[in-house]
């Protein structure tokens, strides 16, 4: 393989029940060729792992070694498997291929989770674990010659992928993809920093399939998504595909009557006075005024936002001016209820208190009322017995004195 050939073959075992794996190892050269273990992120690890393996003793002949890694090992820390990145499209394919044959491709790779072919127009795809993993497939397998056709392998378009725009500084990594779970299984989600790893405003989010994008798409579409404290919601687009890995090879150039016209000139500079540097000099100045009236439109946006942002600052403390105001109208109201339903609870004590006074009252009376009939009744029975005995007493000494 010819993007492969400095480098000689290392034997990998794979300790899953799978087939074995066998893997491009460290080259022979400095320390450039160590960025050949893709699985390997930095020339460190790189170096490490190629002092495991026993360098060749004389001749041109390649020989094997027997050190083990687990394909576990290319996942990084925190990436989830078999997701969309790790998806190749191989193109070029013969016609009579089986999916056997497709992936015995590929087995030396890991054990894939996802298999397609389209025999009648020469492609498949196929997904593996890690990305790390497809990397280097992709590195090994890409021009290989199958039945006199060479394979054609690059990573298949992301479709669940979408960019997300208008970021707050504060938002993470962790609070985009946690955001953005609640329309479905997120895959990975990045906010884009610059040179320095400062938040530039934008990021992506890719969903592990289409109908979850396709919902946070039109949700956020139709309303305004909040991240953060602060109402400025997010864009949300379908993000752009770009190649910028392999880009356009002269392999993969159709060499159409257009091709061959433009290629007629090798590259140069245009020479003054000549027709070339006139219409190079116009194209120039187009290009020139495009940017100034780019720059022109970035300088309106951002003082646009910088002024939506002091409005949105002031009106944000009016809004909270008016939500105190509104509070302490409430709390004044609550206590003024309050107050009522106080003195509704002492006029219903004081009507209780003087309930009770006049059943006291009441029943006061009625006890003195009884203690004076009980005492004329008393009084009456203690006065009419003295009496009946002296009428007694008169009527006998009547009977006891005689008539004259």
């Amino acid at each position: 393989m010819a993007a492969n050939r400095n480098l000689k073959q290392v034997r990998i075992e794979n300790s899953s029940p799978a087939a074995p794996l066998g893997m491009v190892g460290g080259g022979g050269g400095g320390s450039s060729n160590l960025k050949g273990l893709r699985g390997l992120e930095t020339e460190s690890e790189a170096a490490a792992a190629m002092a495991l393996v026993p360098s060749k003793e004389g001749g041109d002949e390649e020989q094997e070694v027997g050190f083990t890694i687990d394909i576990k090992s290319f996942l990084k820390p925190g990436e989830k498997s078999y997701t969309q990145r790790c998806r190749l499209f191989v193109g070029n394919l013969p016609t009579d291929i089986t999916e056997e044959d497709f992936k015995r491709l590929f087995e030396r790779y890991g054990e894939p989770s996802e298999v397609f072919i389209n025999r009648d127009r020469g492609f498949g795809f196929i997904r593996l674990e890690s990305r790390t993993l497809a990397e280097i497939a992709k590195a090994e397998l890409d021009g290989t010659i199958l039945k006199s056709r060479p394979l054609r392998i690059r990573f298949a378009t992301h479709g669940a992928a979408l960019t997300v725009k208008n970021l707050s500084p504060v938002v993470s990594n962790e609070l985009l993809e946690q955001a953005f779970s609640q329309f479905g299984p997120v895959e990975r989600a990045v906010v884009v920093v610059d040179d320095r790893g400062r938040a530039t405003g934008k990021g992506f989010v890719e969903f592990a399939a289409k109908p979850p994008a396709r919902k946070a798409l039109e949700r956020c579409s139709d309303g305004a998504f909040l991240l953060t404290t602060t109402p400025r919601p997010v864009v949300v687009e379908p993000m752009e595909q770009f190649d910028d890995e392999d880009g356009l090879p002269e392999k993969l150039m159709q060499k159409t009557q257009q091709y061959h016209k433009e290629r007629e000139q090798p590259p140069r500079f245009a020479q003054p006075g000549t027709f070339e540097f006139e219409y190079a000099s116009r194209w120039k100045a187009l290009d020139e005024m495009e940017k100034q009236q780019r720059e022109q439109v970035d300088r309106n946006i951002r003082e646009a936002k910088e002024k939506l942002e002091a409005e949105m600052e002031a009106a944000r403390h009016e809004h909270q001016l008016m939500l105190m105001r509104q509070d302490l109208m409430r709390r004044q109201e609550e206590l003024r209820r309050l107050e009522e339903l106080r003195n509704q609870e002492l006029q219903k004590r004081k009507q209780i208190q003087m309930r009770h006074e006049e059943e006291h009252r009441r029943r006061e009376e009625e006890m003195m009322r009884q203690r004076e009939q009980e005492e004329l009744r008393r009084q009456q029975e203690g006065g009419f017995k003295p009496n009946f005995m002296d009428n007694h007493s008169l009527t006998a000494s009547e009977i006891l004195v005689p008539q004259r």
